[in-house]
């Protein structure tokens, strides 16, 4: 019995400490549930809700962008769309089928969709169609009962009043690229665009504004259950142009499908009123998404509709540049305002002949009726007697060869060249004749419609050196006035025989008399250009041979500059019409209707948008202009 005593009371032992060891540790584990339970519940509540909470990016209001009176280049409007989330349509294929016999989609949008599927997580929205009209999307909201996954949305999207009339300066906007990803997470946003050209690129991220957000319950596989929150972010900033949008669209008609360019100008605070080019593409097409097709032809276009000409086109100027070399060659003492040649027709370098374009000459001629005649002789000589360095030097400071910082960038600086420039391109000397091309505004000298619509305000304007802008206001920040432009200190009489030249053109007898202008007393002053694209052989001159029998690639560029009223500039303008054939006779017609559209307009003394005050910045007077 002692045994049996033994290990009944050694187990008994056993079990006393195992019911020991046990009750310990619920009470270990009872008081640990307590401070979960009781101690830490706020905690883990919070972390329980974090779990769930999911806070997702709101796409902003685009800033809009304005003319000078507040008129919309660019606005955002309402935009039917259709997204799909891939995880929630049960058989994608079949999905798409459907929408298609709904909705328009192609192959390439087919092959778009699917792509981006591929690319993101499942539970993300993809951009199945835009831009659609209210029929359309009231059928997928219909249809969309029976195809889980698909949403219709109604978003906003950029949209362009004026379209192509100011494509080039306002530009457009797209999907991003992968060199427009700058960390920014809006990008990531189904239907995010970013801005491609013009202002809507130079100004992105103004116009862009601050992200939204938006607080949704999802489940644990991240799928949204229901939105808790919103903010609706800071829409982008307004962008305030220096144009007057209906003389822009004005310009634009009237310019029609010609290749060419005009620039309008105010000679006192450097504005820009109108600065067009044709043709020119829709930049709404871009918003939309363009088709391959539409983007070969544009690109096939031998007009060049998607390149600025008024920024990147570089012509000779033509007679358009005589004004500069007169105003050199008297700075310099090397003529006078009575300076007189005889012009038979022809000027004689060395054992070279360089002809004038009248056939004949002008007979003896001084430098009035030099610039209202457009005498190549007179220049030649002048600009011999000038030479390229100190003419090269008076190009610059009348902005040739010149860039001026215009808010959208890519501007063309032309060339205005020298010696050493062409020592260094070609390793080759320069030569007497290169003198005298220059001089007449031809051989290697190239400029931009924005350059010689500088050069004409800055004659205009008795010699300051204004310069060009695009932009007044970025949201509630004004653009600062310029104190005072530098001053060429050219004489006034110097100017004053410049100035009645450039009257003289639309005179009888001047080379635009066809284009003489008058609104209600007010007289515009301006000067013709004739670039050649081609050498003309002596049997073509002798035959006198017509531009207009030419092909088009062959005739001459057409240029016009011009500034008004003659007697108090305000207003400075310059028209290129490629292979227009002549200034007086395809460039001249065109600034005497786009000056008399500016005369009558008057935009410089309207009041301009969210102000009482006129658009003069300054006093109007041009100091020492007369």
């Amino acid at each position: 019995m002692s045994g049996e005593q033994s290990r009944f009371r050694t187990f008994s032992r056993r079990a006393a400490l195992l019911a020991g060891a046990q009750g310990l540790a619920a009470t270990i584990l009872g008081g640990r549930l307590y401070y979960l339970g009781v101690i830490e519940a706020d905690r883990y509540e919070t972390l329980a809700e974090d779990n769930r909470i999911s806070i997702r990016l709101l796409a902003p209001a685009r800033g809009e962008i304005l003319d000078r009176f507040g008129a919309r280049l660019a606005t955002n409007r309402r935009d039917y769309r259709v997204f799909l989330i891939p995880e929630q349509a049960r058989d994608m294929r079949g999905t798409l089928e459907r929408l298609g016999r709904v909705i328009t989609l192609d192959e390439g949008d087919l092959a778009r969709i699917k792509r981006q599927i591929s690319r993101q997580r499942a539970f993300l929205p993809v951009t199945v169609a835009e831009g659609l009209d209210w029929r359309d999307f009231a059928r997928v909201n219909v249809e969309a009962l029976r195809l889980p996954g698909v949403l219709p949305d109604a978003g906003l999207t950029r949209h362009y009043p004026l379209g192509p009339s100011v494509s080039q300066v306002v530009g457009y906007v797209g999907a991003p690229a992968a060199d427009d990803l700058d960390g920014d997470p809006l990008l990531g946003l189904p239907g995010f665009k970013v801005g491609k050209r013009g202002i809507e690129r130079a100004f992105d991220d103004a116009l862009r504004g601050e992200a939204g957000t938006r607080q949704i319950e999802v489940n644990a596989y991240g799928r949204p259950l229901r939105e808790l929150s919103r903010d609706e972010g800071k829409p982008g900033d307004n962008i305030l142009l220096t144009l007057d949008g209906a003389l822009q669209e004005a310009i634009a008609s009237r310019l029609g499908e010609e290749s060419a360019a005009v620039v309008v100008m105010d000679v006192v605070s450097g504005d820009i009123y109108a600065q067009v080019s044709t043709p020119s593409y829709d930049p709404n097409s871009f918003t939309r998404g363009i088709s391959r097709e539409n983007w070969q032809a544009l690109l096939r276009d031998p007009r060049k509709p998607l390149l600025d000409k008024s920024l990147n086109g570089q012509y000779p100027p033509g007679s358009t540049v005589k004004m500069v070399v007169a105003l050199a060659a008297l700075h310099e003492g090397v003529i006078s305002s009575d300076t007189t040649v005889h012009c038979t027709g022809e000027y004689r370098l060395g054992d070279n002949l360089w002809h004038c374009w009248k056939k004949g000459g002008h007979g003896r001629i001084a430098l009035v009726d030099a610039i209202a005649q457009s005498c190549d002789v007179y220049f030649y000589r002048a600009a011999q007697e000038l030479g390229i360095e100190r003419l090269a030097a008076w190009a610059h400071r009348f902005g040739l060869g010149e860039t001026y910082g215009i808010e959208i960038g890519g501007e063309s600086a032309g060339l205005v060249p020298t010696p050493g420039w062409k020592l260094a391109t070609s390793g080759r000397p320069w030569v007497g004749g290169e003198t005298l091309n220059v001089g007449i505004g031809q051989g290697a000298l190239l400029a931009t419609p924005l350059q010689l619509a500088v050069m004409t305000a800055r004659i205009a304007n008795g010699g300051r050196q204004v310069v060009p802008h695009l932009v007044r206001q970025v949201g509630a920040r004004p653009r600062p006035a310029p104190a005072d432009w530098p001053d060429l200190g050219l004489a006034r009489g110097h100017l004053a025989a410049i100035h009645r030249g450039m009257e003289k053109v639309l005179e009888y007898r001047g080379t635009a008399h066809a284009s003489r202008l008058e609104v209600d007393g007010m007289r515009m002053a301006g000067k013709t250009g004739t670039a050649q694209v081609r050498r003309i052989t002596k049997a073509q001159r002798d035959q006198e041979v017509e531009q207009s029998d030419l092909p088009w690639r062959e005739r001459h560029h057409a240029w016009f500059v011009a500034y008004a009223p003659s007697n108090r500039p305000r207003y400075a303008l310059s028209v290129l019409i490629e292979h227009g054939g002549g200034g007086s006779s395809a460039a001249a017609p065109v600034a005497h209707d786009v000056m008399e559209m500016v005369l009558r307009r008057d935009p410089a003394r309207r009041p301009v948008a969210g102000s009482d005050r006129v658009a003069d910045r300054g006093d109007g007077s041009t100091g020492g202009a007369r």
